[in-house]
């Protein structure tokens, strides 16, 4: 215990009474009880001293202490779960003072933090260039990646804008104007009827677009014209020979006709890479017309070159891309342009020079709005005018070179935020209904606002019709950006596609022949090294030698093993996205994000789930069999695959995903010189563990108890799936025990069913807090503060009051003095 001298010394400089009181009957009571053994007179485990504080100031100069102790506390880690637990109202009066005394957070006045000016990253720019311009700019080819902080691409600290960026915006800037701004008012009207819209031999194909017609096969395509009017046409032809690399004599006579009319005749033959471009200038009449390409091959198939299985099939086809239509090419005719009425609503540009520059004005006025998402001033409309003026005298060059300035724009690459006037200057100014509509929108879409938030904020009625838009925002297909960038970094799901599996070690390693297996593909490797040799060589027997053994070990990998195709992992991240997309728009429970006896599959993903009755490759909402291991996202491919390694489960990985993404409480980062759990998987009688009992051993060092103590009981109950997420009942060929396991906090849980019903009930408001947080952080831009603990808790509160309602977290974040306010400038 604490001396008696020490705790009157320390509540005598506490500064005023009320501090001393609620000092001397709050806390320490609950500290000399349950903390002080460890953390007091003299003790300091894990570096934390509660009892060494001169005064109040000195208490409360310590901030990040108390945001520790109190997460420690309230998540249960502390104290430990051998030591007696608070009891809850002994937790209800410790938190309560925490948060009032040595953190000074004031529940009636919030902080809403601090605001770093936010650059769009890769994503956003994309998608308000779409918005904005009406043209698709690959951002992921053009830009280089965005940093990440905190798990996500929306942080602004991290977003930095280095001097080769600036330079990529002000070229981006140029290459977008010249697509999207038409330079010509008129135009000729133009059909692009592709390859999927035509019959092949009486087959239609709709989904399929290019055709592939060999030379060997006799080739009936044929496809109608719809023309609207009388008039001459210009029709093209599209397509192209293809042959492989190997010379093919096949030939085939190609003809196209036009309403039974030849409008080409051409014996093709083998030539890579040929255009076949017809253009032909005709006469059509309003009405339907037919079209028809014949292919008659002049070779027979028995004089097709054999198929070599080492080097590929020989062969050569037309390669059909469709027909292009263009017309009518009289000028009375001439239509505008595509995109043209989104920069120029006038059907015409105005003669008079005083028109043309208020029309220029207009345009310019309202584009820049939009670009700037926010009205613009009219200082910058007239030197935008001026600019246009100074390109030339045609008008559209002259916009669309004003527009490329508007796009180079800091007010267009970062989100500019104003705030209303504040009758009290100690208040925290609210945000004006513009930056209100930009956090909305950027929130939810990962775009600009549309016109109905900018009319709404216009109008200075948004706040009042918040619910009624965020629930229109979420009906509107832009959400599924929220979708894929906030769940795809939260739980992973992009990282899926790419991951590394190596899923034939992975099944050997299950089964108990990873060595056979590894053995073969080094001798595959092998062979390949000998072919190369053979065939510098000249050594014809022994290359066909080899290529028979080749072809036996590829029978021999292809066989009884499942891929982790695209397919598979395609429908994985489709899973995961599409079961958070539905509690979304459903308003569900988000505690069924963890349990559930639902999911979403399709018949590749049911089959690897081990699912019947599942068909088809349509993704639908399914029932899961009783007693199903699956059912949240724990147990779903994505999670399971990309907390693996590439040959084999990582317990620790699984473990601390639960941490960091459940239950919001990750270890610190491991100590530096750790080796890998690898170099502990064989013992000097040369027994090969299993996984488990490597990690048991890895935890018997001292710097690694605590840590893997936390991490892997949790990912230990996962350990019935393999790195590609499929049930196993054994690794190494040996059974998998069923052992029970605990958490840091104590709970006791039997499998993952078990750990599942224990998240969403005895620690629910861990994950509350914790997908608070990380919903938080994204919406924000910025990591939670110790001013945001007040917020995050009335958030979490609320959510224990609606069940966990989907809609009572969004609103409460978007509500949020956080959110909704910026912090008051100090003079």
């Amino acid at each position: 215990m604490i001396r008696p001298a020490v705790i009157i010394s320390l509540v005598m400089s506490m500064g005023t009474v009320q501090a001393a009181e609620s000092f001397t009957h709050e806390a320490l009571p609950i500290f000399q009880k349950h903390c002080y053994e460890c953390h007091a007179d003299g003790a300091k485990k894990g570096q934390i001293v509660l009892d060494e504080f001169s005064s109040l100031e000195a208490m409360q100069a310590q901030p990040e202490l108390w945001a520790k102790v109190l997460k420690n506390v309230r998540s249960g880690l502390m104290p430990p779960s051998k030591e007696p637990r608070l009891a809850p109202e002994e937790m209800s009066k410790l938190v309560d003072w925490l948060k009032r005394v040595p953190l000074k957070l004031d529940a009636a006045r919030p902080d809403p933090g601090r605001v770093t000016l936010h650059r769009l990253n890769r994503g956003e720019y994309r998608n308000t260039i779409r918005d904005l311009m009406g043209i698709d700019f690959r951002t992921d080819e053009e830009f280089p990646a965005d940093d990440t902080g905190y798990g996500f691409d929306t942080i602004a600290d991290v977003l930095s804008t280095s001097p080769l960026l600036m330079e990529k915006y002000l070229m981006a800037a140029e290459t977008i104007v010249a697509q999207a701004v038409p330079l010509e008012s008129r135009t000729v009207a133009m059909q692009n009827l592709n390859a999927g819209k035509f019959t092949v031999n009486g087959e239609v194909r709709e989904k399929e677009g290019l055709r592939f017609l060999s030379f060997y096969d006799p080739h009936e395509v044929t496809g109608k014209l719809q023309v609207k009017q009388d008039g001459t046409y210009r029709l093209t032809l599209d397509a192209r020979v293809r042959g492989s690399f190997a010379y093919d004599p096949g030939r085939a006579k190609a003809e196209f006709k036009l309403d039974d009319q030849s409008q080409w005749q051409e014996e093709l033959k083998w030539q890579d890479g040929k255009s076949v471009n017809v253009v032909r200038e005709v006469k059509l009449t309003a009405g339907e017309h037919a079209m028809k390409l014949t292919l008659e091959p002049l070779l027979g198939k028995d004089q097709k070159p054999k198929e070599n299985p080492g080097d590929g099939p020989a062969n050569v086809d037309l390669h059909f891309a469709g027909v292009i239509l263009e017309g009518p090419l009289e000028p009375e005719f001439a239509i505008h342009p595509a995109n043209y009425d989104r920069f120029f609503p006038r059907p015409e540009i105005p003669a008079d020079p005083a028109e043309r520059r208020a029309y220029a004005s207009e345009i310019l006025r309202r584009m820049t709005t939009l670009a700037f998402r926010r009205p613009v001033d009219e200082p910058t409309v007239e030197r935008l005018v001026k600019l246009a003026e100074a390109s030339g005298p045609k008008f559209e060059y002259g916009i669309a070179r004003a527009l490329a300035a508007v796009l180079s724009s800091p007010r267009f690459l970062f989100r500019m935020e104003e705030t209303l006037p504040e009758a009290d200057p100690q208040a925290h100014p609210m945000l004006d209904e513009y930056a209100l509509a930009s956090r909305l929108s950027y929130f939810l879409w990962s775009t600009m606002p549309d016109r109905e938030l900018f009319q709404l904020a216009e109008k200075g009625e948004l706040r009042r019709n918040l619910f009624a838009q965020v629930q229109r925002m979420l009906r509107d297909g832009k959400s599924q950006e929220f979708v894929e960038n906030f769940a795809g970094q939260w739980l992973q799901t992009r990282d899926v596609m790419s991951v590394s599996i190596d899923a034939r070690i992975v099944q050997a390693r299950d089964a108990g022949t990873e060595k056979e297996m590894r053995a073969r593909v080094d001798r595959f490797k092998q062979i390949q090294r000998e072919i190369d040799q053979a065939e510098k060589a000249h050594d014809d027997a022994k290359i066909e030698a080899l290529k028979a053994e080749r072809q036996v070990m590829r029978d021999m990998f292809g066989a009884k093993r499942i891929e982790f195709s695209e397919e598979l992992r395609r429908a994985m991240r489709k899973e995961s996205e599409m079961w958070f997309r539905y509690l979304l728009r459903e308003d569900r429970s988000v505690l069924e994000l963890i349990e559930t006896d639902r999911t979403f599959l399709n018949e590749v993903l049911a089959s690897h789930y081990g699912i019947p009755d599942v068909k088809g490759g349509d993704m639908r909402l399914v029932d899961l069999p009783p007693e199903s291991v699956r059912g949240g996202i724990l147990t779903m491919g994505t999670t399971l695959a990309v907390t693996s390694n590439p040959t084999r489960t990582s317990p620790v990985k699984r473990g601390l995903f639960i941490l960091d993404n459940i239950l919001g409480t990750p270890p610190p980062p491991p100590p530096p010189d750790i080796p890998a759990l690898e170099a502990s998987e064989k013992t000097a009688d040369g027994h090969e563990p299993s996984l488990r009992e490597t990690l048991a051993k890895h935890r018997e060092a001292p710097l690694c108890f605590s840590c893997h103590n936390r991490m892997d009981p949790l990912g230990l109950a996962l350990e019935n799936f393999n790195a590609m997420g499929l049930w196993r009942d054994q690794e190494k060929g040996a059974p998998i025990p069923v052992l029970p396991g605990q958490l840091a906090t104590g709970e006791a849980f039997a499998d993952i069913r078990d750990l599942k019903h224990i998240l969403v009930t005895e620690r629910r408001q861990d994950f509350y807090r914790c997908l608070t947080e990380k919903l938080f952080t994204y919406s924000l831009g910025r990591g939670p503060e110790i001013s945001d603990i007040s917020t995050i808790d009335a958030i979490v509160e609320k959510l224990e009051s609606s069940s966990g309602k989907f809609s009572t977290l969004l609103m409460g974040i978007i509500e949020s003095p956080a959110f909704q306010q910026r912090r008051r400038s100090i003079p």
